[in-house]
Parts: structure tokens; sequence; C-alpha cells
């Protein structure tokens, strides 16, 4: 029956069976070429049409036998048929209309599985700027997202104080856009978007300007603010702040960015070598930095702070445990208020960073090596990827800067700083 064409009735179909040799077969319509019947091995018979549409075959399914009938069928196949003898290609019409209704919702949830290799945080960041900000724009179709409405909408967040916000939350606006114009395609496998609407605002020079933050604690400043520092460790403050005391410490002779330093390991520590390992910073590239003496000696600190504790506990894994001791620091904010009373120095944990660049350069440390201390990435393509991040090499240049911030804050030589224990871990 399927390699002989015959005319599909009820009777003929209900009578059909099954293959039993392939996953599906046909049964053509005699009365209208590219009429069928198809039969999968399970038993299920749908209507189809068959057709060469620009050389290549096309069989789109009409509906189910039983949802629709035969004859409706045979008139679905002929309107079908019908649009295609008059050029219309109905199948590539029904894709872009499908793929038109594509909502700024659906196109950020493929956006945030095909970016794989973005951070959990800045994940985080990009849906409280779509889900916040451009609530009202989560399900309408991307296709519908005009240069005009970008305007106004950015316009509208700036002017409620939020220039910043407002510059973020279109750059990723833009971001998820960009994905759609190369993931989503009509039915001629051409783009949905020929253009990001964001373009607009570099296009009318809308964007407001950047504003970067360039706070450092001044060479003045450090021996108040680090004195106020250390009163957070006098026996009666908790341990809690003791660990922050710690913490403030370590990044400013570090030059660690806070997620780095707050979520520092015990087995990324390395005693002998006096350095400690980032697997997967920021930037993704994977960084080791060597440690100054005031750093070993913070962490011999932390270690000491171990001792008698169940080895269970987050506190023998995170360097720098929260509170309740179940998992790492978040940011001390009432802590650095604190620091800020006594001290009279307003700062932030990234000042800290800046602090120790700025220190840095003061004592004449070269821009590359800064750099690499600090762990940015390199602008250079041809050479970076001929400098290894020798520990050694930068072992010199992280002595510099730790002296200079050392006289800055006032304090002791390195002979009164107690060495961490390289024999026993905690």
């Amino acid at each position: 029956m399927e390699n002989q064409p015959v005319k599909l009735t009820k009777r003929v179909v209900d009578a059909a069976t099954p293959p039993t040799d392939k996953k599906q077969a046909f049964i053509r319509d005699s009365q209208l070429p590219g009429f069928a019947l198809r039969i999968t091995a399970k038993g299920v018979k749908a209507f189809v049409v068959e057709k060469r549409i620009h050389g290549k075959l096309r069989r789109p399914t009409l509906g189910r036998y039983g949802e629709i009938t035969v004859e409706q069928a045979r008139g679905m196949a002929q309107h079908y048929l019908g649009q295609i003898a008059f050029g219309a290609d109905p199948i590539a019409d029904k894709k872009t209309a499908q793929a038109r209704k594509v909502t700024l919702a659906e196109a950020f949830r493929d956006f945030k599985q095909a970016r794989k290799n973005l951070k959990p945080k800045t994940l985080t960041g990009y849906q409280q700027h779509l889900e916040h900000y451009l609530s009202a724009w989560m399900n309408k179709p991307i296709t519908q997202i005009t240069k005009q409405a970008v305007s106004k909408r950015h316009q509208q967040i700036g002017a409620g104080g939020t220039q910043a916000q407002a510059n973020a939350v279109f750059r990723t606006l833009k971001a998820v856009l960009n994905f759609a114009r190369h993931h989503y395609e009509d039915g001629k496998g051409e783009t949905l978007l020929p253009y990001n609407p964001v373009e607009v605002l570099g296009n009318t020079r809308a964007w407001y300007p950047s504003k970067q933050r360039q706070s450092v604690i001044k060479a003045h400043e450090l021996a108040p603010w680090y004195q106020a520092v250390q009163g957070l460790k006098t026996p009666d403050k908790p341990a809690s702040s003791h660990v922050i005391a710690d913490f403030l410490r370590f990044v400013l002779f570090t030059g660690l960015r806070f997620n780095e330093a707050a979520t520092l390991r015990w087995d990324q520590v390395d005693k002998q070598e006096r350095s400690l390992h980032l697997p997967d910073p920021k930037n993704r590239q994977p960084f080791t930095l060597p440690l100054s003496d005031v750093a070993l000696g913070i962490l011999a600190g932390r270690e000491a702070a171990l001792e008698g504790k169940d080895e269970d506990d987050a506190g023998h894994v995170y360097v720098f445990p929260n509170r309740d001791g179940t998992g790492h620091l978040v940011e001390p904010r009432r802590q650095m208020n604190h620091v800020t009373e006594v001290s009279g120095v307003s700062f932030t944990v990234h000042d800290l960073r800046r602090t120790f660049a700025t220190g840095a350069s003061a004592c004449g440390v070269p821009h590359e090596l800064i750099k690499r201390l600090l762990n940015h990435k390199s602008g250079d393509v041809t050479t970076k990827h001929y400098i290894v991040n020798d520990v050694e090499h930068m072992r010199a240049p992280m002595h510099q800067v730790t002296e200079f911030l050392k006289d800055q804050c006032q304090l002791q030589s390195s002979s009164n700083v107690i060495r961490l224990n390289t024999t026993n871990n905690p």
C-alpha cells in the first residue's frame, strides 16, 4: 500500500498498520499529490504534506488522525499546496512567525544557558538589571523593542539619579540582544534583529559619562586607619571582629579583590612556597601570588585561631570564615563603619586594592609588574602568552610594596612578624 498511492479514506486510514522494519511508513493519496498519511512504528497516525521547496523536500505535519478527519486534512493540504503553487513558503513563514514571538525572558534564558563561563555573581547582576529595571519588557517579543523605547527607558532610569545603573542595565540588554541576533533566525535563515536597538545610545551619544571610582586611602591616612583596624582585635571584641580585622589587613597587603580574599581556602595557601593560588579569579586566568612577611603573619594568626576547633567546621576550610563558621566572610559593613568612625577614613574594600596599586606605583614598581601583581589582563596579545606567572619574579616587587605600606602604616620591623607554620596543615 505504501508504494502504490490510494485514495485516503477513513476506511484506508483505520486499516493501516504500523511498519515492522522501520521507524515510519507513508501512504500517499492518489487524488491529491503531496498529501499523505504517516504511520510510526508505535502506531501514531498523522497527515502530512510532501513538497520540494527551493530544491529541499519539506514534510510538515497537518495534524494527527483522530484530532482531525481525513477530509479536514485533505482541505488543509489543498490550502497548503495552493500557497506553495503561488510561490509562498508556509514552513518558512510559520518558522518566522514563531521566531518573532521570542520574548526577552526567553532570550535571556537561552543567553544564560549559552554563556556557561559567566560567574554566578555576574549572572545575578544581569538578572537584577532585566527583571527589576526592564520587568515590563520581559514578556515582550525582542523584535518589538525599539530604539525609541530604549532611549526613553534609559533616560527614565538615569533621571532617578542612577546614571551608572542606567548604563549597566542597557549594557546587559545589549549583550542579550547581540546574542539573540546570532542565535535566532527566521524561516529564510536570516537574523530576526537586523540591528541591536541599544546601539542608538552610542549613535546618539546618550550613554551617561562613566565616573569610575578612584578613591584610595591616602598615605597620611594609613596609620590611623591601620590602628583603627587593629582596634577590632582587642580582647573585648568577638572572634568575628578579629577575623574582619585580619581580612582588611590581608587585602591591603595583597591587593586581592574582595571575593578572592573572602573565599580564600586554606588549600589554596602554599606554606612552603609562601604563596597563594587562585584557580578561578574574576578574569578566569589562574593566578599565583607571593606572600609577604605581613601576609604570612596574618595567616599565622588565623591558623592559631583554629586550634581546638572541629576540623569539619567551615572555619577549617576558609581562611576568613563568617560569624557562625558555616561559610566564608561576607562584606563586614558594620565593622568597616566602626573603623571609619574611629579613624575618620571612609573606605571600601576595593579602595584597599587601589591603595595597594598606588603604593606599588609610588615605590617604583614597573606598570607591567603592577598589573601582574593585581592579576589584570594584559592588552598585549603578542606577548601575554609568553609571560609565565613566575612567583619568584614577583616576590621582589611584592616586598617593595609591603615595605612601603608598612612604613605608611607605621608597623614594626618584620623581625616581630609571626611566621606561618609550614609543617602542620590547619
